[in-house]
């Protein structure tokens, strides 16, 4: 009985208790972006089902609770589009978007992989395209506290992401190029005779005056190869201001990529929506798991989380705030 006593007060202690919850916090570290713009997403993904403006719209309300963020509605977004004709079937075409709409970037998104049903599965990748040409991409470790004392706390994840990221720019000056032959094109058939089967002809590839495939295309056979510049790892962080205006370098890379897959059966992703569940004091019944049954909130929270990734892989995680909360029935 004495070593059950303590055991039975301990759990009726336990019942009076306050539930603490640890929420991180990301903000806008690129000041240079400001105020963007989300155009509906595209569906690469097999399901029939996907609502690319709902996507589009879950991303804005996601993005524009962010501090530091101003987000142009979905409907501004579509209706320049009809305007102008546009479809984004290019980056020039994002950029020419992000200029009319007069925002600092044009967030372009496509569903990859998706199933509303138990458990849900949603995978994302999303690129924001930059209005002003002499902007580059920010690789994931931009301004992260590399050589200080705060980089023991970069988790281990960062630093893989970060790792992958400079080597993937370092391999890039290292890596022989090559050109694909090209292709021979398909030209359509004659239609067949009632007593000949159907036969598929192909045009021949283009020539230049002297005969060989691909013309002014074709590489050169004389020229010295270049040896690019080795990417410094010093350069994921920021630099100190230079004593005059940088030349433009035009690039068409989207300044943002972020691609990720999220599942309701991972244990990651679902401590992640507790988390999420917690803060928001939803009065409705079921807890966090009612938002796995429900897609319009498994689709927000994935766009939440998505873009808390992209943030606070590039130096956007601010202080975790802890909250304390007593049970209801106190």
């Amino acid at each position: 009985m004495l070593f059950v006593l303590p055991a039975v007060v301990l759990a009726g202690c336990q019942a009076f208790l306050p539930e603490v919850a640890r929420q991180p916090s990301v903000y806008n570290p690129f000041p240079q972006l400001s105020k963007v713009a989300v155009a509906p997403f595209f569906n690469l993904s097999t399901e029939p089902s996907v609502d690319g403006r709902e996507f589009a719209a879950a991303y804005y309300d996601q993005l524009q609770s962010v501090p530091g963020f101003e987000v142009v509605p979905v409907g501004v977004v579509e209706e320049a589009m009809r305007a102008y004709q546009i479809t984004l079937a290019s980056p020039a075409d994002a950029r020419r978007l992000a200029q009319l709409l007069e925002v600092d970037a044009l967030v372009v998104g496509s569903v990859t992989d998706y199933s509303p049903y138990y458990p849900p599965r949603c995978a994302m990748q999303v690129e924001w395209y930059a209005a002003n040409p002499c902007f580059h991409p920010i690789p994931p470790g931009y301004g992260l506290p590399w050589g200080t004392p705060e980089e023991e706390q970069i988790p281990p994840q960062l630093v893989f992401e970060a790792e992958r990221a400079l080597a993937r720019e370092q391999l890039k000056t290292q890596t022989p190029r090559y050109q694909a032959p090209p292709w021979p094109v398909p030209v359509e058939p004659a239609a067949p005779s009632d007593d000949e089967g159907q036969e598929v002809t192909y045009l021949a590839p283009a020539t230049d005056d002297a005969g060989d495939a691909g013309g002014a295309h074709a590489p050169s056979r004389t020229a010295a190869p270049q040896a690019p510049a080795w990417p410094d790892p010093r350069g994921w962080s920021p630099s100190p201001p230079c004593a005059g205006v940088p030349p433009c370098v035009e690039s068409e890379e989207p300044v943002l990529v972020h691609t990720a897959t999220y599942s309701g059966a991972d244990p990651r992703v679902t401590a992640a929506l507790q988390t999420y569940a917690f803060f928001r004091d939803d009065a409705r019944a079921g807890g966090w798991q009612s938002y796995l049954q429900r897609s319009d909130d498994f689709i927000r929270f994935c766009c939440h989380l998505h873009i808390a990734e992209m943030l606070t892989a590039r130096g956007g995680a601010g202080e975790t705030r802890v909250v304390w909360r007593w049970p209801a029935g106190r």
